[in-house]
C-alpha cells in the first residue's frame, strides 16, 4: 500500500467517525470542485430538489497567457443511500472544455459517470466535503476515456444555505 492510500483511508475513517448528515430537500450549496479531465479548480453549485436528487453545475476559468483554460458543466446526482454522517450518491456530468496549450486551441465536450460520498463534520453541518470516482470521456483535442478518482486533498467543498 502506498502512503497516499494509507492517508486516504485514515482521513476517511476520521471524517466518517465525526460526521453528522443533514436532510437536504430544497437546499442550495456553493463551493469548489476539480473533477474534469484538465486540472482546473472550479466554482460549483448544487441544488437538492428533494432528499434524493440534485442538480449540479460548475465553472472554471484561467486566463494565463498561451495556457488559458475554461470549462463549464451541468449534472445530476441521485443519493443511493444515506447514513448518519454520509450521503452515498451516483450521477452524471456533461460539460464543455476549452483550453490553449503552446498557442494551439482545443475544445470539446466531456461526459462523466461518477459515484461518490459527501460527508459532514460535527458542528459544521452546512459544510459538505465530497470525494468522487468513476469514468469519463473527453473529446477535447483527441477522444480520451479515463478513470476519475479524487483523494481527500482534492475533494470538493460545498457550503449549504
Amino acid at each position: 500500500m502506498t502512503s497516499k492510500t494509507i492517508a486516504m483511508i485514515f482521513l476517511s475513517t476520521i471524517f466518517c467517525a465525526i460526521g453528522s448528515a443533514k436532510e437536504m430537500p430544497q437546499r442550495l450549496g456553493v463551493g469548489i470542485k476539480n473533477n474534469i479531465s484538465r486540472s482546473l479548480p472550479s466554482l460549483a453549485a448544487i441544488y437538492h430538489l428533494d432528499g434524493n436528487s440534485a442538480l449540479t453545475g460548475g465553472f472554471g476559468l484561467d486566463t494565463e497567457k498561451d495556457n488559458s483554460s475554461m470549462q463549464f458543466n451541468i449534472g445530476v446526482r441521485y443519493v443511493i443511500f444515506q447514513e448518519k454522517n454520509l450521503h452515498f450518491y451516483s450521477g452524471g456530468q456533461l460539460g464543455y472544455l476549452n483550453y490553449e496549450q503552446a498557442a494551439t486551441k482545443n475544445s470539446g465536450i466531456e461526459f462523466n459517470l461518477v459515484g461518490g460520498v459527501e460527508f459532514f463534520l460535527e458542528g459544521l453541518e452546512n459544510l459538505g466535503l465530497s470525494i468522487e470516482g468513476g469514468f469519463g470521456v473527453s473529446t477535447a483535442k483527441d477522444t480520451r476515456v479515463r478513470t476519475i478518482a479524487d483523494n481527500p486533498f482534492k475533494a470538493g467543498m460545498i457550503f449549504y444555505f
